[in-house]
């Protein structure tokens, strides 16, 4: 199956089961939503939706909020991440559209990003989920996604370059849908630290879970007393280990004894070896979790 081909399949399966790919930050019009966005720069949209309503009944246009002082705006957003940055933030960004956009949101991309507080990422939200305008924002779920369903080349480090990656594979008018398919299917199914891998449509498809699954199965019976990991190649137990980089570039951990990848947690029976994981931003390596907890 081609790149491509494999991202039409891919698209096709999340839609079947993730029925309303749309943002879950609530608004009502551009104004809300551009809001919102901005608030939830490293910050969940779930802890936004709980201060949005009170700033919004307090400041329900950007007329009324360009007339408001970062001071005024912080006690609404104080629970959020960064309050005095995005605070200031939404008062020059008000102020700008008051002053240079006579009060209208910028619909396309450029605009937006003229705003203070408002980058690439927060303007291609902007702007595919209330204007319509093909996106694709790469976020830390669309960036993971991308890289574990191997849509994303290996090389590809930045959001940028993700970015690029995936509108090569996706046609221009199903970008933003796509954006908001991976950042919910990411959210909710292929999360960091535990992935339910097991209940996922897209495991056939997906090469980590191919990594995963190679994994070998926990081992019953260890005894903690005796040492805190198990040398699957010797058979004995170690109470600490020795990091190594294994040939994938991928850091583990080793026996100290006899230099052996093939180690086990004896509290969990579990593998301590890693598969090759990537985070935004730095393109650590991990594993994704195991598939002994998917259900």
């Amino acid at each position: 199956m081609g790149r491509k081909e494999n991202a039409r399949t891919i698209l096709a399966r999340l839609s079947a089961v993730i029925s309303q790919p749309v943002t879950e930050l609530v608004h009502r019009n551009p104004y809300e939503l551009l809001v919102a966005v901005i608030l939830s720069a490293q910050c969940t949209d779930e802890r936004v939706n709980q201060v949005t309503p009170e700033l919004f009944d307090a400041y329900p246009d950007v007329a009324s909020l360009a007339e408001a002082t970062s001071d005024e705006i912080r006690p609404f957003i104080a629970s959020i991440t960064f309050p005095n940055n995005k605070a200031r933030h939404l008062e020059g960004m008000a102020r700008r559209v008051m002053g240079e956009y006579g009060g209208s949101i910028p619909r396309d991309i450029k605009g937006l990003q003229t705003l203070p507080g408002v980058g690439r990422k927060t303007a291609q939200v902007v702007a595919g989920a209330a204007f319509g305008v093909a996106s694709m924002p790469v976020d830390t779920h669309v960036f993971r996604v991308a890289h574990r369903l191997g849509l994303a080349r290996a090389g590809s480090d930045t959001p940028d370059t993700v970015e690029q990656d995936l509108r090569r594979l996706i046609p221009e008018e199903d970008l933003s849908v796509a954006h908001h398919l991976f950042i919910l299917h990411g959210r909710y199914t292929c999360t960091a630290r535990s992935p339910t891998c097991g209940a996922c449509s897209l495991a056939d498809l997906c090469p980590q879970w191919d990594r995963v699954k190679r994994l070998p199965d926990p081992i019953r019976g260890l005894s903690k007393k005796k040492g805190r990991f198990w040398c699957g190649t010797r058979k004995h137990y170690v109470d600490h280990t020795v990091p190594r980089v294994d040939r994938t570039g991928v850091r583990q951990e080793s026996c100290p004894r006899c230099g052996s990848l093939n180690l086990f947690d004896t509290n969990t029976g579990r593998t301590v070896r890693r598969v090759p994981d990537v985070r935004i931003g730095d393109m650590q390596y991990g594993r994704p979790d195991d598939r002994h907890n998917a259900s």
